[in-house]
C-alpha cells in the first residue's frame, strides 16, 4: 500500500518569518491598543527576572493618554524586575473582539514607578475592576504606581472570514 507521503520528497521548513512585519502598521497597533483598552479585557505583564528568564502577572490596567497604568506592591517579583530592568511586554488580549477588531494587541515600552503612599491610585483601579469595592487591608505594604511608556506596538489583523 502506498500513502501519499511515500511518493513525495520530504519539503524544507518555511523559512521564519519575523511577527512584527505581518500586523497592523505601527500607529494602527497602538489605535488597536487603545480600542482594546476601552473594552473588556485581560492584560498580562512581561518582565525579565535578574537570570533572563520571563515573569508574567495577569493585571488591571488603566489608559492614559499614550500611557498605560497599574498599581504594585514594592518587592513584589514584578516590581524587583522593573526596579533592575525598565523594559516590559504588555498583553491586552479583547474579551470582546468582533471579526473587523484585532483579538489582542502587544505594547513593548519602558516602565516608570512612582510612590502612591496613601492607596489612592489602587483605590480608582479597585473602583474600575471590582465594582467600587473598598480593597482589603494591606497591612506594611508600599504602593507604587507604575507607568508603561509605549516604545512600539503590535496588533493581530483582524480576523477575516475569507
Amino acid at each position: 500500500m502506498t500513502t501519499p507521503h511515500d511518493r513525495e520528497p520530504a519539503r524544507s521548513a518555511p523559512a521564519y518569518a519575523d511577527p512584527l512585519t505581518k500586523g497592523l502598521p505601527a500607529h494602527r497597533a497602538l489605535q488597536a491598543a487603545r480600542q482594546i483598552l476601552g473594552g473588556s479585557h485581560l492584560s498580562v505583564l512581561a518582565t525579565a527576572n535578574a537570570d533572563g528568564s520571563v515573569q508574567m502577572s495577569v493585571i488591571f490596567v488603566k489608559p492614559d493618554g499614550d500611557d498605560v497604568l497599574f498599581s504594585t506592591i514594592e518587592g513584589r517579583r514584578k516590581t524587583t524586575n522593573m526596579s533592575r530592568d525598565p523594559r516590559v511586554t504588555l498583553l491586552l488580549h479583547s474579551l470582546a473582539a468582533s471579526a473587523t477588531d484585532s483579538a489582542y494587541a502587544t505594547i513593548y515600552g519602558t516602565v516608570e514607578l512612582t510612590d502612591d503612599p496613601d492607596g489612592a491610585f489602587h483605590q480608582v483601579m479597585y473602583g474600575l475592576y471590582m465594582g467600587g469595592a473598598t480593597p482589603p487591608p494591606e497591612p506594611g505594604a508600599h504602593r507604587l504606581i507604575v507607568r508603561v511608556r509605549p516604545r512600539r506596538a503590535y496588533a493581530a489583523l483582524p480576523f477575516s472570514s475569507e
